[in-house]
């Protein structure tokens, strides 16, 4: 009877958190294809919009340590919901904001809510793999990606039908009603307030930051391509903002998929195998993205790249948490912070750049970083579950 409670409980924990990544990529993707109505609304240029678009990279930033000092002293459970209670009527603000200077503040909280709220839902999944005694990560990343294919792809259709302002209200409205399902299942877990107060210590050893690096080469290309594959469509490759909206939509929606059939590919083939094919295609995707002239064969290779990304992540990820001789919190802390930084902040300088040259330039320099990745493949082989046991 215990056991079967344990399993219930652990699957309904387990589609809980699902719902928490799902909703987060939704808000996160719904943002993609309100970007060029918000660059004309404001009346603002690229530079500037560069410099906003900072401000949520900023505000993600400096919300992710706090989440992980709420965490220690309330639990995941506590954290994840409140950021995401505030985090879903996020985008709203963002849209209802009248002049730059609100649009600032807007987008900074924004960020910090998205940004607070994937800490606290990444460690809730660590806690249900914990319950299950099986991996969920990728898949979970899954939901996210699928979020981001809905609020990307239908975006841009219902704000050219209906106004941008019309587009934030629904995207609240289904932002809460997954909350409001989700939230009673998921799974609680004790706080460790005690290991708060304990001094942090870099590591010494720079395996963890090379992988780290890894992390930023391969997060670079998602966060282009989120806040400016539908400008990039629009301005330099003549498309409607419906059709510019699925750039992000069907990149964020390949992911997706690969990602629900990751743990199988990787099981079979290994990590080192798995992400070196992977940013090779994820490579090819991106250069063809930035050479091809017609918008859907940019959105087909954008489609292509997320097929490639879509593991390379959750695998570095694995492998920053699985280093000899340190704590898992430690080398994961290192990995996902310099990854995250790829897209949160690296898309504020490609705006700075793309005024100076264009996008379709920048898009083939990512497609190089993920070829570096290829070539540092070898250093992810920690992420195989029978890596301890062969040692």
């Amino acid at each position: 009877m215990d056991a079967s409670n344990t399993t219930r409980t652990g699957r309904r924990a387990r589609w809980a958190v699902a719902g928490m990544f799902l909703m987060n990529g939704f808000l996160t993707g719904s943002w993609a294809p309100q970007i060029p109505v918000f660059l004309e609304r404001l009346g603002i240029s690229e530079f500037t919009l560069g410099l906003l678009i900072l401000l949520f990279g900023l505000g993600a930033v400096t919300a992710m340590p706090w989440s992980g000092y709420l965490m220690a002293r309330h639990g995941s459970r506590k954290v994840l919901l409140g950021f995401a209670i505030v985090a879903a009527f996020s985008l709203l603000a963002v849209a209802l904001a009248p002049n730059v200077a609100l649009a600032a503040v807007a987008l900074f909280l924004f960020g910090g809510l998205i940004g607070g709220m994937d800490v606290a839902m990444n460690a809730n999944a660590v806690v249900v793999e914990r319950h299950m005694s099986r991996a969920i990560m990728s898949s979970s990343h899954a939901f996210w990606s699928l979020g981001g294919f809905f609020g990307g792809g239908a975006g841009g259709l219902i704000i050219q039908s209906y106004g941008h302002v019309t587009h934030a209200i629904g995207v609240t409205v289904v932002a809460i009603a997954i909350l409001a399902v989700a939230a009673r299942s998921v799974i609680a877990d004790k706080p460790h307030a005690e290991h708060h107060h304990r001094k942090f210590v870099l590591p010494k050893s720079p395996t963890v930051y090379l992988i780290g690096l890894m992390a930023l080469f391969s997060m670079i290309p998602e966060g282009a391509v989120l806040d400016w594959g539908a400008l990039y469509l629009q301005k330099e490759r003549g498309t409607d903002l419906a059709t510019a909206g699925f750039a992000f939509g069907l990149f964020a929606g390949a992911m997706a998929l690969m990602r629900f059939l990751g743990d199988g590919v990787r099981n079979r083939f290994g990590a080192v195998a798995t992400l070196r094919v992977s940013s090779l295609i994820a490579a090819a995707g991106m250069l063809v993205a930035g050479l091809a002239t017609p918008p859907w064969l940019v959105i087909a290779a954008f489609a292509v790249a997320g097929i490639g990304i879509a593991n390379v992540v959750p695998i570095i990820f694995s492998a920053g948490g699985n280093q000899p001789g340190m704590a898992s919190s430690t080398g994961m802390s290192i990995v996902t912070t310099m990854g995250y930084s790829g897209i949160l902040l690296a898309p504020s300088a490609i705006g700075f750049v793309a005024e100076r040259t264009g996008f379709s330039p920048i898009f083939v320099v990512l497609s190089g970083l993920l070829v570096v990745v290829c070539l540092m493949g070898n250093l992810v082989r920690t992420a195989d579950f029978d890596h301890g046991k062969s040692e």
